[in-house]
C-alpha cells in the first residue's frame, strides 16, 4: 500500500551490514490513543508508529512512520500517514578526533526528510550537537534550515529540535522520560506562523516486571503529552492533549 511504504521500509531495511559498520540498532512499534486533536478529521484518534534508530561508524539515524486512524470520522478518508527519516554524520567519527567543547561532546551534519499526505514534504539540513547534561541519558540539539518540497507547503524557515531521555530506576524496573521539541521560527512565508511542538512520553518498563530483568527495555506502557502552539503554522490553533501508549521493542 502506498500509505505504508515507509513503515514497510522500516521493517524490511534493518541493518544487514557487518557488526563493525553498525554499532547498534533498534526497532519498535507503538500504539497510541487519545482525544482533543485539532485540525484533524476527528477529535479522537488512534496512531500506530513504527520506529527505527541506530548508530554506525560515521553517524546515526532515526526514522518513524505514523499511521493514524480517525475514530468517528465522517470523511471519505479514515486514516492518514506521516513519517520522517533523519540521519546525522558525526564530525568526531569521520575525523577520528574527539570533539570536546565544554559540555558539547560531538558535532554533526544533520539531515531530515518529512513526508506524508498533503502539502507536508520538506527537506531539512543543518548542524547537530550532542551535549552532556547531568541526569540525562542523552541530550542533543539539531538546528535546521527548512526547505519545502511539496506544492502548498509554506513551512520554509528555520527549526530547532532538542531530543532527550532520562531513566529512573524503580525496583527491578525503570521509568523512562523522553521526547522532543520542534520549534519552527523565522518563517519565510506570510500565512505560516512560528510554532512550538512539545511531545514528551513517560513510560514504565512493564516487560521487566512481567518477563524478568533480562527483558528490560522491551515492553513499555505510559502516557504521551502533546502540546502544539500554532499547530501546522495556523495562528491561534493550540493543541493540548494526552494519549495512552504501549510500546514494544523487537
Amino acid at each position: 500500500m502506498k500509505k505504508s511504504w515507509l513503515a514497510l521500509a522500516l521493517l524490511a531495511a534493518q541493518p544487514a551490514m557487518a557488526n563493525d559498520v553498525v554499532q547498534w540498532w533498534d526497532m519498535s512499534v507503538t500504539a497510541l490513543h487519545g482525544n482533543d486533536y485539532d485540525l484533524a478529521a476527528s477529535d479522537r484518534q488512534t496512531t500506530v508508529t513504527f520506529e527505527t534508530a541506530g548508530a554506525w561508524i560515521y553517524g546515526d539515524w532515526f526514522a518513524f512512520q505514523d499511521v493514524t486512524y480517525f475514530n468517528g470520522s465522517n470523511l471519505s478518508e479514515n486514516d492518514t500517514t506521516y513519517g520522517e527519516i533523519s540521519t546525522r554524520l558525526s564530525a568526531s567519527k569521520i575525523s577520528g578526533q574527539s570533539i570536546d567543547f565544554g559540555p558539547i561532546t560531538d558535532l554533526s551534519w544533520a539531515f531530515m526528510l518529512e513526508e506524508g499526505e498533503g502539502p507536508v514534504t520538506s527537506f531539512l539540513y543543518g548542524i547537530g550537537m550532542d551535549i552532556a547534561v547531568p541526569y540525562f541519558t542523552y541530550f542533543n540539539i539539531n538546528t535546521y534550515r527548512r526547505d519545502a518540497l511539496s506544492s502548498g507547503n509554506l513551512s520554509d524557515g528555520w527549526q530547532v529540535t532538542p531530543a532527550f531521555r532520562m531513566d529512573f530506576p524503580v525496583g527491578n524496573s525503570n521509568i523512562v522520560f523522553d521526547g522532543y521539541i520542534d520549534w519552527v521560527f523565522s518563517a519565510d512565508n506570510q500565512g505560516y506562523e512560528e510554532n512550538f511542538h512539545f511531545n514528551p512520553q513517560v513510560k514504565y518498563d512493564l516487560g521487566a516486571v512481567i518477563f524478568g530483568e533480562h527483558n528490560k527495555n522491551q515492553l513499555f506502557v505510559g502516557v504521551e503529552y502533546d502540546y502544539w502552539q500554532n499547530k501546522y503554522g495556523v495562528k491561534g490553533v493550540d493543541q493540548n492533549t494526552y494519549s495512552v501508549i504501549a510500546k514494544y521493542h523487537f
